[in-house]
């Protein structure tokens, strides 16, 4: 009993690390300036996290066998443990995890912690049971105020906009599509209008938590590489249970040539 516990440990162990090695689940096509270095990060931890799996696996398929309760009358011998080997894997474990969380840590604050671009081009990002709507300056660059007791799905009024009578809100462009040209910064404004939810582009590698009651800001650079996958449409999905709906709660980011956006944007803007 002991061999095939054994035995299958190792097997177990084999085909895990087969799987990864051949990549049969990999990360998705990266489509974002800064997506290289997050996915550096996730390849070193993998590696790193890895190594230690396979040492622990074969270590345990080893003392299963070492430890095992023998044919010839002699029972199962086991250890009590050892102090000093606990602190000391304790210890690596502690250095190995800290130093790759402040390695992620430089990724995250260029992300975060650093303002977008000079001139990124600014949209704001709405969640809401259970969809996403994204609003444009217009040509002024502004956008206009937003009133609450004038928000009206039923009319497609989604931010409260009074356009009869806010000058900045005239031009500005909503659409259900998050539009944007390639090589160009943008900054997304994320805005939740009831519960919490989660904007996740993967290929951007871009995940972000909506707070109700906060705007929160995230950038990034969408490379030409968008261009050449799936006609630069990607999926924009909800990660965030926000109630029964969560399943349907999805819309999708174009990335276009510059030329194309601004056809795209003006076409947007004359549906209003």
């Amino acid at each position: 009993m002991a061999l095939f516990i054994a035995v299958a440990v190792v097997i177990i162990t084999v085909i895990s690390v087969g799987l990864f090695w051949a990549h049969v689940w990999w990360l998705p096509v990266d489509i974002s300036t800064h997506g290289a270095a997050i996915d550096h990060q996730i390849v070193l931890t993998l590696v790193i996290t890895g190594v230690v799996f396979v040492l622990a696996q074969l270590g345990l398929a080893l003392f299963v066998w070492k430890y095992r309760e023998r044919g010839d009358g002699r029972k199962a011998t086991y250890s009590h443990g050892n102090n000093a080997l606990e602190a000391t894997w304790t210890t690596a474990a502690a250095i190995l995890f800290i130093g790759l969380n402040l390695m992620g840590y430089k990724i995250w604050a260029k992300m975060y912690f650093t303002g977008p671009q000079p001139g990124a081009m600014q949209i704001e990002v709405q969640g809401q049971q259970f969809a996403w709507y994204f609003r444009y300056p217009g040509p002024d660059g502004k956008f206009g105020p937003t009133h609450i007791d004038m928000v009206d799905d039923a009319t497609g009024n989604f931010f409260g906009l009074d356009r009869e009578h806010d000058q900045d809100s005239k031009d500005d462009v909503v659409t259900a599509t998050l539009g944007i040209p390639a090589d160009r910064p943008v900054e997304l404004i994320l805005r939740s209008k009831d519960v919490g939810h989660s904007f996740f582009v993967r290929e951007l590698r871009i995940h972000q938590d909506l707070v109700p009651g906060m705007m929160i800001p995230i950038h990034f650079t969408a490379s030409d590489e968008a261009l050449k996958h799936q006609d630069g449409r990607y999926e924009i999905v909800c990660t965030q249970l926000c109630g029964l709906g969560h399943y349907k709660m999805r819309a999708f980011l174009q990335v276009m040539t510059e030329q194309d956006f601004e056809k795209w944007l003006q076409n947007q803007a004359a549906a209003q």
